[in-house]
């Protein structure tokens, strides 16, 4: 008997799909899709591999390596000679140099100069003298201007030095700085080679259009003209997620006075660890986390919260009294139930599902309706008969069953709350269609690598979105924040929600 039940356990399993389960797409196997046709089953394709393989006649061929009289003849007083000789310190002859090439031409010339003598407080006009000290380079990009569209790219010189006063004093002005801030280690300062706007397309280029540093690298090579090293665009980014820190609480505010937030998770990868992805979102304001799945992270973010969450089955959220469920995870655990090789599963899946159809049916009549109905009262009866069939299943032998109807009983004011008002949501959409991009973008680069690389991809994610709900473009908000941190100001507040 045991046996039996581990083949049906083991067959349901194998059954498992993101139609009738909680497995996401992504999981789902290449051919369950039916795009391999039965006509291809059993035809050979070519094997590259094989056909790499020299042979042993090839082998034989070969001519013997050049230096291989030479390095016979070498005797053992040479090669303590060899191994006396010491190499010179510093770049050899011959070897690439690493510097960075100047080739584009000067656009412009920006001298900075102290508006006030910083010991008198005098104004410095524009006959005070000034004597440059230090400059640097800055490449960014500009809309073409004229009525044009496109961008151009420019490279304009900072110079900074002293401005001497009458009082005799010299102010010297130098490029601005953040101050030091904790989790960080990249540096947020105006001493940079890449402007806010560059910084900002690069951001752009790596978390909305998924390109690797070196594909980065290389369009920017071939179609602005611009060679940034794979350090120097990583450090970007980086520098762009440290830039938007002080914003988040800026959306945690925003969450807080909103009626209805929208809360999941994904797995996700740091280096050899594993995380999770954690979104919050509501109708104007997404924010994501990267972290372990535990109670604390969501607690970080409810402290203070007072209004509805929309959730799957995880228990981290069973304490919150104003709490919402998702009927799409349960309708795919019923379906899974329903195509059961065990035939007590089959008929409570399917009466889940039967069950889950009237309630739908009724809601949507509801909304759509002139007249307002009380659909807890009209079909208590049928929630009194559904209830009873979780309690006899709670202690079933089958396992999915078990968890299902326990996952009813303990959800259950949570699952049925939007027969009560029917103005709230059925599924938690909202935050599924949040994550996707991000799970794609996982699925490509396999997640980060470092604890302030996730930090910086979480906040960076979390502008993004927040600004398209917002019908904002997020571009020039982020060159407008890294401009403004790389001073050493404040960050700039939220953009408003612009209509469609």
């Amino acid at each position: 008997m045991n046996l039996l039940d581990d083949l049906k356990i083991a067959t349901d399993r194998l059954n498992q799909n993101s139609t009738n389960s909680s497995i996401p797409p992504s999981k789902q196997p290449l051919w369950a899709d039916g795009s391999q046709s039965d006509d291809d089953e059993g035809t050979e394709t070519p094997n590259d591999e094989a056909s790499s393989i020299p042979s042993d006649e090839g082998e034989k061929d070969k001519p013997a390596p050049d230096n291989e009289e030479n390095e016979s003849s070498i005797t053992s007083d040479d090669s303590d000679t060899i191994e006396n000789v010491k190499r010179k310190p510093g770049k050899q002859p011959g070897a690439p140099g690493c510097g960075r090439k100047l080739e584009l031409p000067i656009t412009g010339t920006i001298i900075h100069k102290a508006s006030s003598c910083a010991a008198c407080n005098q104004s410095l006009g524009d006959d005070s003298s000034f004597v440059a000290t230090t400059g640097l380079y800055v490449l960014d990009i500009e809309d073409a201007g004229n009525g044009m569209t496109g961008i151009n790219v420019s490279h304009i010189k900072h110079l900074y030095g002293e401005t001497e006063c009458t009082c005799g004093h010299k102010t010297a002005t130098t490029p601005g700085r953040c101050k030091t801030e904790d989790g960080w280690t990249v540096s947020l300062t105006e001493w940079h080679l890449c402007g806010p706007m560059l910084v900002s397309l690069i951001v752009c280029l790596s978390k909305r259009l998924r390109l690797s540093r070196a594909k980065i690298q290389e369009f920017l090579n071939d179609w602005l003209g611009i060679w940034l090293g794979i350090g120097t665009i990583n450090q970007c980014i980086h520098e762009a997620g440290r830039a938007m820190e002080p914003i988040k609480e800026q959306l945690i505010e925003e969450i807080h006075s909103s009626d209805l937030l929208h809360i999941d998770e994904t797995s996700w990868k740091e280096k050899s660890e594993g995380l999770w992805l954690w979104v919050f979102t509501t109708a104007t304001i997404c924010l994501f986390l990267i972290g372990p799945r535990t109670k604390a992270i969501a607690a970080s973010i409810l402290k203070g919260f007072s209004g509805w969450i929309m959730t799957d089955g995880y228990n981290a959220y069973r304490h919150y009294d104003k709490r919402l469920r998702c009927w799409a995870h349960l309708i795919r655990k019923c379906k899974g139930l329903s195509e059961s090789v065990d035939q007590k599963a089959q008929e409570f899946g399917k009466q889940g599902i039967d069950f889950f159809k009237v309630l739908e049916d009724a809601i949507y009549a509801a909304r759509e309706g002139p007249e307002v109905i009380d659909i807890v009262e009209i079909y208590s009866d049928q929630l009194d008969q559904f209830k009873e069939l979780c309690i006899a299943n709670r202690e079933s032998s089958h396992e999915k069953t078990r968890e299902l109807a326990r996952e009813f009983l303990n959800d259950w004011d949570a699952i049925w709350q939007v027969l009560s008002d029917i103005s709230f949501p059925l599924t938690n959409n909202e935050a599924e269609q949040a994550l996707r991009h991000w799970v794609i973008d996982r699925l490509i680069s396999f997640g980060t690598r470092t604890q302030e690389g996730s930090h910086a991809f979480s906040l960076l994610a979390s502008i993004i979105e927040t600004c398209r709900k917002r019908n904002v473009l997020p571009w020039p908000y982020i060159a407008q924040v890294v401009g403004e941190r790389r001073k050493g100001n404040d960050a700039p507040a939220l953009p408003a929600v612009v209509a469609k």
